[in-house]
């Protein structure tokens, strides 16, 4: 057993000598040796237990500091720098994915940089990141790592946020949630059909994760769809998308809706057109969505941010990088003193579009663990 495999909780064995990994409602029953569809969660015995193991534990696919509207989060610590990382493997089948490389890789080779919890926080301080993103794969999947990085994070004051599909059980997700303070969802479509087919999981988990983020935690979410053409982007699904996000989650909640470009296995569907992504801006916010963005494009109107009581442009933006800023250090209106919702705490950030790619130097860490 190498120092990159821990034991996890949420697993159970099954009569027939299975034993059942219960971190998604993929419920991937494993004989001894075997990995579930996510590739990072194995069955395999540590210290005389024969269960569920994190196979990448403190090993990732690469670090870069990044814009914190790259993940896309518009509403929190806007400009700011956000120190990003994920590993290998994903817990769901995506034809469109577009981080595939990563999230759809089965090599452990993928894996090239190692940092413990420890280390990820002290560098992203050094760097002045202000957030730690746990991005590129989905964090489900690599839960008991992200959670140990967001509590070494917290300790010297950094922000934590996760960029997810939102395909997870109920006391993971519980677990998981309580330790971040940002989260982006990717609703990836509003049809049971699209989630079956397209994503191989199911839209009322999303579902439900959205609603729990809501009304449970105190997490600042947001929400981004990858409008596909011919697949999740008619005005039908649109309206009953948008409309169910005022009714449920309340109007204040910021949605992505963001350009598809031919990938992995939709490669014969043609990249989404910029009067798609202004469609669906238009359907959300004629449905009361106060916040509605575009994304993947040049769209200055699309990406900034406007005051929903005056009107005024109070966060501009062209792609990632920020122009005029009329908010207060609260997020209150310049104009007319309305508060927009979200986390802002300060001036805004200068990080821009850079993005930063980072090499982890070796240290040793709380436990003395040179990492």
């Amino acid at each position: 057993m190498d120092r990159f495999t821990i034991p996890t909780s949420y697993w159970h064995l099954l009569d027939d000598g299975r034993i059942q990994c219960d971190v998604c409602p993929r419920a991937c029953k494993l004989q001894p040796g075997q990995r579930g569809v996510c590739f990072v969660r194995a069955r395999d015995t540590v210290d005389g237990v024969d269960g569920v193991v994190l196979t990448t534990y403190g090993r990732s696919s690469g670090f870069c500091v990044d814009p914190i509207e790259k993940k896309p989060l518009n509403h929190f610590l806007p400009g700011s720098a956000t120190f990003s990382f994920g590993t290998a493997g994903c817990n769901l089948a995506c034809r469109f994915c577009q981080n595939w490389d990563i999230s759809k890789s089965k090599e452990i080779d993928t894996l090239a940089d190692d940092a413990s919890p420890t280390a990820i926080a002290e560098t992203a301080h050094e760097l002045g990141c202000r957030s730690v993103a746990f991005t590129y794969n989905d964090p489900t999947i690599f839960l008991e790592y992200a959670i140990d990085v967001a509590d070494a994070c917290h300790e010297l004051g950094i922000r934590t946020v996760a960029v997810t599909a939102g395909y997870i059980n109920p006391d993971p997700r519980h677990d998981f949630y309580r330790h971040l303070d940002a989260a982006n969802i990717d609703l990836k479509a509003f049809t049971e059909e699209f989630y079956r087919h397209t994503a191989m999981a199911d839209l009322d988990t999303v579902l439900e994760s959205i609603e729990y983020l809501h009304h449970e935690t105190d997490v600042w979410f947001e929400l981004t769809t990858l409008l596909i053409p011919g697949h999740n982007d008619s005005d039908a699904e649109l309206h009953r998308m948008t409309q169910w996000v005022v009714e449920h989650v309340g109007p204040d909640v910021p949605m992505h809706f963001t350009a598809f470009h031919p990938d992995f296995k939709m490669l014969d569907v043609p990249p989404t057109p910029p009067a798609t992504l202004a469609r669906a801006r238009r359907i959300a916010l004629e449905n009361g969505v106060h916040y509605a963005y575009t994304g993947n494009v040049h769209d200055r109107d699309g990406g900034s941010t406007f005051c929903r009581a005056c009107g005024t442009r109070v966060i501009d933006r062209d792609w990632y990088v920020l122009g005029e800023y009329r908010l207060d250090d609260t997020g209150r209106c310049s104009s007319c003193g309305d508060l927009i919702p979200g986390v802002f705490e300060g001036p805004a950030g200068s990080w821009g579009a850079r993005r930063q790619p980072v090499r982890m130097h070796r240290r040793t860490d709380r436990r003395g663990v040179t990492t």
